[in-house]
Parts: structure tokens; sequence; C-alpha cells
């Protein structure tokens, strides 16, 4: 062997002392998942390359969750002032609305109103005359002139 492939092996050597005199090592392996890792070794390896390979998907999907929160924070002062100004003008939309129907519900109420004072007014007083012809078309006029 030569003598840098013997350095290699003692830079090895050293490297797997160091790692197995940790004490998070040491604890692991005496765990019973460590002693199953280190009776099954091809289920450890398996383990080992599955860790490794999703290490970068991981790391993408973390890096869109950091950067979409960042843009949401930002972003929800935009949206909010949106919403707001939409729901303004809703808001005055439907007011408006609220508005033209109560002067509609207004004016059908004081035409009601009118309408049935005449209608009252009519059927109390002498000056109309009781039963006949004339006394209905008096009444028909009198309606006829309010609208």
């Amino acid at each position: 062997m030569s003598k840098e492939m013997q350095e290699l092996q003692k830079q090895w050597h050293s490297m797997m002392q160091t790692i197995h005199t940790n004490s998070n090592v040491v604890s692991f392996m005496n765990s019973r998942v460590g002693q199953y890792l280190d009776d099954h070794p091809f289920v450890a390896l398996s383990l080992l390359v599955f860790i490794a390979v999703s290490a970068i998907p991981v790391a993408f999907f973390l890096i869109f969750v950091i950067s979409t929160t960042i843009v949401a924070c930002m972003g929800v002062i935009v949206i909010e002032g949106v919403v707001v100004s939409v729901g303004g003008i809703v808001l005055l939309c439907a007011l408006s609305g609220l508005g033209v129907l109560s002067l509609a519900v207004s004016g059908v109420l004081s035409i009601c109103y009118i309408a049935l004072s005449t209608l009252i007014n009519y059927w109390h007083t002498p000056n109309y005359g009781r039963g006949g012809r004339n006394s209905y078309m008096q009444l028909y006029n009198a309606l006829w002139l309010l609208m």
C-alpha cells in the first residue's frame, strides 16, 4: 500500500473514532432504533440515502414557505386597501339603493294616504251626495285629480 493511501486510511480511522466517541452517537446507537439499524445495514443505508436525497426538496419547500410568508405580509397592506375600497363602494351602492327604495316607498305610502283620506272624506261629507250615478262620477273625478 502506498504512503498516501496509508495516510488517508489513518485520517478515515481518526474521523470514524471521533464519530463513534461522540456522546450523541453513542446514545443513539444504544437506543432501539440504533440497534435495529446496526443489525440491518441495508435499511440504514436506505434511510441515509432517503434523508440525503430529500434534503433538496425540503429546502426548496422551506424557501417557498418563507418567501410566500414575506410576500403575504407585504401584500396584506395592498390587499387590505383594495378590500376596504371595494367594501366602501359596495356600501355606497347599497345605501344609494336603499335611499331610492325609501323614496319610492314614501311616495307609494303618500299616495295611499291621500287616496284613503279622499275616500274617507267622500264617505263622510254630505256635499257629494249619497247613492246614484252622479256620486260615483264625482269620486272618480276626485281620484283622477290626485294622480
